[in-house]
């Protein structure tokens, strides 16, 4: 059969128009490159989508498109069969052009498509959309957002801030406020204390920050204070620059207890006494348990006039020595590796087979000759 006849009515119409849709964005995107792109992907999934329902076009003229498109634009990268299909899903996941327009557009392309990938529900998609606009999220860090379910903790935690805080800054502060926190960069043992916890957050200060959010600056750990004759020490001090108020943070390595709440407000009035200064907002608290009593963390914060929030978090745990000592070691994979891996490099981020297959989440058993 010729290519003519696979050709279905309409096509050659659709593909002119296309081609002069494509030279006009050309010349736009001199002035706006990301925006025009985006929506130029948009119409032209908005195209297929349309001859597909209305002329019974199949799913093969993805291919045959892909293939005059690239043969009319060859310097054009992004025209590929997968990419097209990226399109048309984008033009589904996003059907009125205003709202694509104030939202999807603003961010680059391949941010999309990790979005459609990743994230099926629209609420969800429009949500985080606004957070990398507000944020300035890249690329990595959305997809970090998006696998660490920042949708569902963010604006989570049990606090009072409604009732002691003035309306604009109880928002946001409730919004800035996760539970639970996901320290899944660190990995401590089960006779691991407080002081543990905190080094190891210091040690990866960079991701803690990111797990904080936007506006969270370090001012110090183990902060020391001075009230009356006696010496305290703070775990975590920061800065919130949106809130424009000092943020205490104390870590607890197991549950919730009350008296927690009480130290902590007993923090926060030192604080705003001796640190803050007139034009800051009152200090925040924010008590991170193991885990925590919705009932107890209630009454705890009932009649507090303190601004506090009690949130969980979770980190990874270290294996246990018996089964740790049963795994093959990195120099163990060295060895495996050079006796006739495909592989350039071992390290102890990538680990391959002798095949040259990347291992993801499990160790075959290993054998020595």
């Amino acid at each position: 059969m010729s290519e003519h006849r696979l050709v279905p009515e309409g096509y050659k119409e659709f593909l002119r128009a296309l081609k002069q849709r494509i030279r006009t964005a050309q010349v736009k995107a001199a002035l706006a490159v990301n925006s025009e792109l985006v929506v130029l992907y948009w119409q032209i999934g908005k195209g297929i989508l349309t001859r597909q329902k209305s002329d019974g076009w199949g799913t093969r003229v993805i291919e045959r498109l892909a293939k005059d498109l690239r043969v009319a634009f060859p310097d054009m990268h992004g025209f590929s069969p997968r990419n097209l299909r990226y399109m048309k899903a984008f033009a589904a996941a996003w059907p009125n052009q205003t709202i694509l327009q104030q939202l999807a557009a603003k961010l680059p392309w391949f941010h999309n498509c990790v979005l459609l990938d990743k994230v099926k529900s629209a609420d969800e998609r429009r949500w985080y959309v606004q957070g990398t606009i507000q944020n300035g999220w890249s690329r990595n860090v959305l997809v970090h957002q998006i696998e660490s379910d920042l949708y569902r903790r963010h604006g989570n935690a049990l606090t009072n801030f409604r009732r002691t805080l003035p309306a604009p800054q109880s928002e946001l502060a409730q919004q800035i406020i996760k539970d639970p926190y996901n320290f899944d960069f660190l990995t401590l043992g089960p006779d691991a204390r407080e002081r543990d916890l905190e080094k190891g957050l210091l040690d990866h200060l960079r991701k803690f920050l990111l797990e904080l959010g936007v506006g969270f600056a370090f001012v110090g750990s183990q902060y020391p204070l001075e009230v009356g004759k006696q010496d305290y020490r703070l775990d975590l001090l920061f800065y919130h620059l949106k809130l424009r108020c000092y943020v205490v943070i104390e870590l607890k390595m197991d549950d919730f207890k009350p008296e927690y709440a009480g130290k902590m407000n007993f923090y926060l009035s030192a604080i705003d006494d001796l640190m803050r200064h007139p034009d800051d907002q009152r200090t925040l608290g924010i008590i991170l348990c193991k885990s925590k009593d919705s009932v107890l963390v209630e009454y705890a914060l009932r009649d507090s006039r303190k601004a506090l929030g009690i949130s969980e978090y979770r980190i990874t745990a270290a294996l246990p020595p018996t089964l740790k000592k049963n795994l093959p070691s990195i120099e163990d994979w060295k060895g495996f590796a050079n006796a006739g891996s495909h592989c350039d490099t071992v390290s102890e981020e990538v680990i391959c087979s002798p095949s040259g297959r990347r291992l993801a989440g499990s160790l075959p058993p290993l054998t020595k000759k």
